[in-house]
């Protein structure tokens, strides 16, 4: 049996050994505990071609959806207007240029033939056009819209000219021609709009002159 004097020291003794054992197992711990995150970070990858590519495709999608909203609202006001003869909206519709150089007598005449064959422009509400070229911005700040819808037997071609007044494109000028389809066609390799095809109609009014192409 241990003496009643020597309980202390080995109490002291016991408590010394447990000290040095913890402080070896935490020892063993810290050795094992992985560095903070934020020194295993890696850098930003620099963006692939191909991502950068995607950025740009992103980018462009808005100015696509754009375009289709015009060409379908800026040729169904025009089918309202051959449908009535009343072509006051589509010209209050446009740019400021427009209205200056075109009354809605001058429109009704433009379209006259285009308003008496009774041809319903109704089917772009539905269909998808195909833009040649791809829709775009020009140095003046002009948004071209060209392209076709294709319908049959006959096509509608456009080819449509937007500028900003107050924040919204307004139209600037139209051309809309109606030949017939052909026969067979790649949507891989669509055909360019074919503005040498009768009949066509519309309004020009580009660097500050009006003219009517037929």
């Amino acid at each position: 049996m241990i003496c009643d004097w020597l309980r202390p020291i080995v109490r002291s003794l016991l408590a010394i050994a447990l000290v040095l054992a913890w402080g070896a197992t935490g020892g063993a711990l810290a050795q094992g505990v992985k560095p903070p995150a934020a020194s295993n970070a890696k850098p930003s990858p620099t963006p692939s071609p191909e991502a950068s590519g995607g950025q740009a495709k992103q980018a462009a999608q808005p100015l696509v959806f754009d375009a289709l909203f015009l060409v379908r609202a800026t040729l169904l006001t025009l089918n309202d207007a051959n449908r009535s003869g009343n072509y006051t909206v589509l010209r209050d519709l446009a740019a400021p240029d427009f209205q200056a150089r075109n009354t809605a007598a001058d429109l009704a005449l433009h379209f006259a033939d285009l308003r008496n064959r009774k041809l319903d422009l109704y089917a772009v509400a539905t269909l998808a056009p195909e833009f040649s070229p791809a829709p775009a911005v020009d140095a003046n700040r002009r948004l071209h819209l060209a392209g076709f819808f294709p319908t049959r037997p006959l096509q509608i071609n456009f080819d449509l000219t937007f500028q900003v007044v107050n924040g919204q494109w307004r139209l600037l000028a139209i051309s809309v021609a109606t030949p017939q389809a052909p026969a067979t066609q790649s949507r891989a390799n669509p055909a360019p709009p074919q503005h040498a095809l009768k009949p066509f109609y519309g309004v020009r009014i580009l660097s500050g002159t009006a003219g009517v192409r037929w």
